[in-house]
């Protein structure tokens, strides 16, 4: 068995004089669910682009289960299911079609593809010209995944999916994992998908990889905002003293919101000193847990900005 599955090693990518990702440095060992984690372009297409061979690095090694990768490789294919961020298919073909088409390439037979074309409630006899967003995506997804690979690359995998079949794909994941011991490297920027599937999770921003933890440490860096309505009008003020509790906005007479940034239960134990009416814990976004980190770590100044060719 390889030792990791995916690794970088000082990789980098720049397009022209920007860059596209700069000296990156991580693994995936067999079984790991990684998620890479960053705002709209920071670079996690690119280094996947790099991980595969689509693009070549301009310095720096990257591995696919130890073996250095070369530019349009192909002699893995048949262990890695892909799921792109901007899915290309032939529009005028089926999606049967796409399905034996990609077989055929990757030399591999599909194994569960009926199973993923009935649990995605996905009609293969239609053609890629006639499909919505969410169907194209369903059709990248069996094709990706219908010949049980050993390594899952998946780049924005519910984009343009309803919250139903988004779930319908994370157990889909989960059984994959636990059922065949299968790797997943996950980009996303939607932070509730990296918590559901993640062991750890790298953190990109603007081509540098900022952050490299534990998913359970990261969601524990994250700002809350507990929104607490009593049944009698309260003063925000009487509750910004409480520990772990950042600030306090007053809603309405009768409502607060706390930035609560340690301690989430002594916080929510203190800001309950009165009968409520209703309370609401939500996590920060993705990008409020980038401005915590970086400015709770000192980070030094941003890399310069990209052009519209850089990273994605």
């Amino acid at each position: 068995m390889a030792e990791t599955v995916v690794r970088c090693e000082q990789l980098t990518r720049r397009y022209g004089k920007s860059r596209g990702v700069e000296n990156l440095d991580f693994e995936v060992r067999p079984g790991q669910v990684f998620g890479f984690l960053g705002p709209n372009g920071a670079g996690k297409t690119t280094t996947i682009r790099c991980l595969l061979g689509l693009l070549p690095a301009t310095s720096g090694k990257s591995f696919l289960f130890d073996r250095e990768v070369k530019l349009n490789d192909a002699s893995d294919r048949a262990r890695i299911g892909y799921v792109p961020g901007d899915v290309a298919l032939y529009p005028a073909e089926t999606g049967q079609w796409m399905i034996d088409y990609v077989s055929g390439l990757r030399g591999a037979r599909p194994k569960s593809e009926g199973e993923l074309i009935e649990r995605l409630s996905f009609d293969p006899t239609r053609r890629v010209k006639e499909l919505s967003k969410g169907n194209r995506q369903k059709l990248a997804l069996v094709v990706a995944l219908m010949h049980n690979p050993e390594l899952l690359v998946l780049d924005e995998p519910t984009s343009g999916l309803d919250p139903i079949i988004q779930q319908i794909i994370f157990d889909i994941i989960a059984e994959r994992i636990k059922r065949d011991g299968a790797t997943v490297f996950l980009s996303s920027h939607i932070l509730s998908e990296v918590e559901r599937v993640c062991d750890r999770v790298g953190v990109i921003r603007e081509g540098r990889l900022v952050a490299e933890e534990s998913t359970a440490d990261i969601i524990a860096k994250a700002i809350r905002t507990v929104r607490v309505t009593y049944d009698e009008p309260v003063q925000a003020g009487a509750y910004t003293a409480i520990a772990g509790i950042e600030s306090v906005t007053q809603i309405d007479d009768r409502t607060i919101a706390a930035k609560v940034v340690s301690d989430l239960d002594g916080a929510v134990r203190g800001l309950l000193d009165h009968p409520i009416h209703d309370l609401q814990v939500t996590h920060a976004s993705l990008e409020e847990i980038f401005f915590q980190y970086y400015t709770t770590n000192g980070d030094g100044p941003p890399a310069p900005p990209m052009d519209e060719g850089g990273a994605a």
